[in-house]
């Protein structure tokens, strides 16, 4: 029996098409999902209770839903709503690739912004209000001193989130796009073997390798302690006080 293994370029060459759909839904649900989770955070945190509500609720929603289920409700729900296919949203929402962009971006939102939310609570209040004695505007504290620090805080908990939604792009398959699990699948069933699986398994650990890498060098670059820690210099206010 020739398997997958004896002829492995053309098998790697297959499922590696399937990489640009992986990297796309991947892609566009953290691009779009983290602008609109900083929105969902500040809405959280804001005074406004009625606003409090709908962002808890939203975020309960998508975090106790399975995303499969979230996929099928997009994708076969939405469809059956005339209101829906007399819509201009319609060229979109009949598109299954754009359906599951969907789905991933709202079920990333609700776990980013929860992620961000408690980076932002992390940031000292003590810097905040001297950020405020010192005169700066509220946009100004936000841009300068609480988001920043926000970020640095969350980078550990946002990189577990890019990994679970790069495997999480697989259930796309689901509603028959093309990616790397559909064509690693497709091939199981006709050759009746498990390699194609082994070599999409490959494909997902290399990709989040490099995504865990890239949040590393990230976290390391905005963190002057970790460097310093990795240089054996102090910083600065530890001169001063051993000056002291």
């Amino acid at each position: 029996m020739v398997t997958l293994f004896d002829k492995p370029g053309n098998t790697w060459e297959l499922i590696a098409n399937g990489l640009p759909w992986t990297l796309t839904l991947a892609g566009s649900s953290l691009a779009i999902g983290f602008f609109l989770a900083v929105g969902l955070a500040l809405v959280r945190l804001s005074p406004y209770r009625p606003l409090q509500a709908i962002a808890y609720v939203y975020v309960y929603l998508f975090r106790s839903t399975p995303l499969l289920v979230q996929i099928f409700l997009i994708y076969y729900g939405l469809g059956q709503f005339e209101a829906v296919q007399q819509s201009f949203l319609w060229p979109l929402l009949r598109e299954a690739h754009w359906c599951a962009i969907l789905a991933l971006t709202l079920n990333t939102t609700a776990y980013t912004s929860e992620i961000i939310r408690g980076g932002l609570l992390s940031v000292p209040w003590g810097q905040v209000e001297a950020a405020k004695a010192c005169g700066m505007s509220t946009s100004m504290r936000f841009r300068r001193v609480i988001f920043p620090q926000a970020i640095r805080q969350a980078l550990p908990g946002y990189g577990n989130e890019i990994v679970l939604m790069i495997k999480s792009t697989s259930l796309a398959s689901t509603i028959t796009i093309l990616d790397m699990t559909l064509i690693a699948r497709k091939e199981t069933s006709a050759t009746f073997s498990i390699e194609p699986l082994f070599i999409a398994a490959a494909f997902y650990l290399v990709i989040n390798f490099l995504a865990t890498r890239g949040v590393m060098w990230l976290e390391y670059r905005m963190s002057p302690d970790l460097r310093e820690a990795k240089t054996g210099r102090t910083l600065p206010d530890q001169d001063v006080a051993r000056a002291h």
